[in-house]
């Protein structure tokens, strides 16, 4: 007996530790613009037990436990272990490896987008694998997650205004979006003209901005959430087909080689420039490469042999099974 209670002790351990993992996993991808941790949770398989763990936070035995201050009782309701272990991965990935992907955003952009693309391009067979029976009616709403997703991260930017209602709204919005596979919640903040507006007040230690896109995003994240959730417990197969377009039609961000079309500016008007002095794009659009120039020959052969092998990482995770939660 004592033995069993040991082996069964150290395996909990081992799937904190995984879990902190696969929240790293997540965390990285999140840092990157037009990737989302959505599509790495749900190769990893912690997707649906983390929509239903935030689906818990509007339960009404969580929220009668919290209202009479029974907060034992709340978290024995609340899967708070595993929480932890994921929100601890995505914050030590934004600690240790956000440094290191926006050095490779601005030296290597187009090896980093393809490895990225090679394992998106991977998931959405990984994903639509997990469809029990593909129909006329599965093909159509794959078709529509992949068209819709393909027209979002091709919109332009709009020119929004800062009050508090819209900047809870682009909160709520941006990690709807985060959330969701194939769609970043960056960019969704790109989109509704917000993210240079949110990155100035990090800079600037504007508390009451962020304070009110917080709270956005927190609304935005158990409704969406719970509503997901529901998806998954009532149109299952429909929803996985739904998610897998979405992560197809998402690959049009991803692609490696692009053109500045527009370049964004701060409030003042200036340039937004990165760490060479390189003005950044807001919008682009994507092109051929031009192998007559020098070295692209290279870049294309090194681009290409990142997505295979970004392709194939994903294709041994799912085979390790590491997506079983």
């Amino acid at each position: 007996m004592e033995r069993t209670t040991t082996t069964v002790h150290e395996q909990s351990w081992i799937t904190h530790l995984v879990n902190v993992l696969r929240g790293m996993a997540m965390g990285s991808a999140d840092i990157v613009p037009g990737v989302s941790g959505g599509t790495i949770a749900l190769l990893l398989g912690v997707y649906e037990p983390l929509l239903g763990s935030l689906r818990t936070l509007t339960e009404p035995a969580f929220l009668q436990a919290v209202a009479r201050r029974r907060f034992r009782e709340a978290f024995e309701i609340l899967p708070w272990r595993f929480l932890i272990a994921l929100g601890s991965g995505i914050l030590l990935a934004a600690l240790t490896l956000a440094r290191l992907l926006s050095w490779l955003l601005v030296n290597q952009p187009e090896l980093l987008w393809s490895f990225f693309a090679g394992l998106v391009l991977a998931s959405v067979f990984v994903v639509a694998g997990r469809v029990s029976g593909w129909s006329a009616s599965r093909f159509f709403q794959f078709t529509v997650g992949a068209v819709g997703a393909f027209v979002v991260v091709g919109l332009v930017p709009a020119q929004t205004p800062n009050d508090p209602l819209f900047l809870f709204l682009s909160g709520a919005l941006a990690i709807c979006a985060m959330i969701l596979p194939g769609i970043s919640g960056a960019f969704i903040l790109v989109l509704l003209g917000k993210y240079q507006h949110v990155l100035d007040a990090v800079s600037n230690g504007d508390v009451l901005t962020l304070a009110i896109v917080a709270v956005g995003a927190g609304a935005g994240l158990v409704t969406v959430a719970r509503f997901l959730s529901w998806l998954f417990g009532r149109y299952h197969d429909a929803t996985l087909a739904f998610l897998a377009g979405l992560m197809l039609g998402s690959l049009r961000k991803l692609w490696p080689w692009k053109r500045g079309v527009t370049w964004m500016r701060d409030s003042n008007g200036d340039f937004v420039v990165d760490a060479h002095g390189n003005p950044v794009a807001l919008v682009e659009a994507n092109v051929i490469p031009d192998l007559a120039v020098p070295g692209m020959v290279e870049e294309v052969v090194a681009a290409a042999t990142l997505a295979v092998v970004g392709f194939l990482l994903v294709l041994a995770i799912n085979r390790l099974g590491l997506r079983s939660a």
